[in-house]
């Protein structure tokens, strides 16, 4: 019976040991992905910046969020490696779960349009909504809910 238990104690520590060395992460929807996605993602959000803003219970562009979306478009156009992005469309806390979850939407199509208006392949983009169930930021005061009113581009 202890050699057993010495066997499956050593055949546990291998495989925790080996799973450290595996080149996958983790990204934000739990899926696993390669060390370079993982790299491009990074390079995306620090040196292009990955979400916009919104005013209150809009969905149109602001100059400020379409300067932002130009330098995205810039940035996938230069990295057609990367097949898919994400918008995610999210809010403020106020307002029902359902509202919050067709503006969260309204949000991220706006995005998508843009994208698409210059000249990103509508087969590389994806949209969600989350509304008010994945805020950026926790309070409740119009700070706080300037940062969660965003969409952000998750890339692939």
């Amino acid at each position: 019976m202890t050699q057993i238990i010495q066997k499956l104690t050593i055949a546990f520590l291998a495989i925790f040991v080996l799973s450290g060395c595996s080149p996958k992460k983790l990204n934000a929807t739990g899926s696993m992905v390669v060390e370079s996605e993982s790299s491009l993602s990074a390079d995306f959000e620090k040196n292009v910046g990955d979400r916009v803003f919104f005013a209150f219970n809009k969905s149109d562009l602001s100059r400020c969020a379409k300067e932002q979306l130009e330098k995205q478009v810039s940035w996938l156009m230069t990295h057609p490696d990367v097949i898919k992005v994400t918008i995610e469309g999210h809010c403020d806390e106020r307002g029902t779960r359902e509202y919050n979850l067709a503006l969260g939407e309204r949000r991220a199509n706006s995005v998508k349009q843009f994208l698409k208006h210059k000249g990103v392949d509508l087969s590389r983009i994806e949209t969600i909504s989350y509304g008010k169930e994945r805020p950026a930021v926790i309070g409740n005061d119009e700070n706080t809910h300037s940062q969660n009113r965003r969409a952000v581009t998750v890339v692939k």
